[in-house]
This record gives structure tokens, sequence and C-alpha cells, in this order.
């Protein structure tokens, strides 16, 4: 069976050149759709052979919480009837990477151990833009075991500032 991103990147280039005049919206409806398709319940439903297309559609159109634009109705119908329902995520992360390519940003995910606010976001945002030398659409997780600090993920760039990594190095220091 072919790899999921070979079959993915038909969709997203196709995606990606028909929403070329407003990416955001596009975007705006294509991440929820793919985070439902990734449900493992959708995905068996989905695969009963008594179970229509069109069943299938309304399921995930219905539990969508964003209005789905006619182009979205129509690349979900497309996507369910060539049964690539299970190569949706992977579609959505190649469109997010031909979109930022676009725009010359990237994805990056901010580590913390504690909630940050607003504005030590956007002092952040500012620094880290410096840092990796291009802009950056920030998303923040939680992660305790950080004790305190940051840990940056921008593709295969890690820039991690947290205690527990000081920590680690100062273990390997004394016991080196």
């Amino acid at each position: 069976m072919a790899e999921l991103a070979t079959i993915a990147r038909p969709y997203a280039e196709a995606l990606f050149k028909s929403a070329r005049a407003d990416l955001n919206a596009a975007a705006a409806w294509l991440e929820p759709i793919a985070d439902i398709a990734e449900n493992a319940q959708l995905q068996q439903f989905a695969s009963n052979p008594k179970v229509s297309d069109v069943q299938v559609f309304d399921v995930i159109s219905g539990v969508a919480k964003v209005t789905l634009p006619d182009n979205a109705r129509n690349f979900l119908r497309t996507v369910i009837e060539n049964g690539r329902l299970s190569a949706l995520p992977e579609i959505a992360s190649q469109f997010r990477a031909l979109k930022n390519a676009q725009s010359g940003s990237s994805d990056a995910i901010v580590y913390s151990a504690f909630p940050i606010d607003a504005g030590a976001l956007a002092d952040l945002s500012g620094v880290l833009e410096k840092r990796f030398g291009r802009k950056l659409n920030l998303s923040v997780e939680l992660d305790a075991s950080l004790i305190g600090g940051v840990r940056v993920v921008v593709g295969d760039e890690v820039l991690d500032t947290s205690v527990k990594a000081r920590l680690e190095q100062m273990k390997t220091a004394l016991t080196a």
C-alpha cells in the first residue's frame, strides 16, 4: 500500500490551488475535520461496508464545530468517496506546510510547565522569531515535567531552556 504522505499529497496540493484566494479560511475548516477524522471510532464506522459515504459525511459535518462552506463540503465528499478518510490528517498537515511555505513562516510548539499569558507569549514570539530567523505560528502545550522554562520545537530544531534540561546538563557534567 502506498505511503499515507503519497496519497495525501495530491489532495493537499489541489486544495491549496483551489483555496489560494483565502488559505486561512480553508485552514479554518480543514483542521477541525482532520481532527475529527483521526477518531478511531469514526474510522471504524467509515470502514463498515454497511455504512454509506453519505452517512459518513453526515456524521463528520454534524460533529464539526465549524460551518462547512460549499468547497469544504465538496472536498470532504471527494475524500470520503475515494476512501481516503484516514489520509485527511496528513492532507491537513501537508496543506499547512504548503501554506507556511508560501507565507515564509513555520509552525512552532512551545512546551511550558505553566500557562503563558498573551503578553508574555507575544514577547516570546518576538524573541523566537529573531532566534529562528522566520515568522512563527506558535501553539502552547503544557508539560509539567519541564519544572520551569520553555522548550520550543520548530520543525526539526529544538531550543530547550527548561529547568529539566539544565538539571540534565548539570547531571552530565557532574558524572563525567
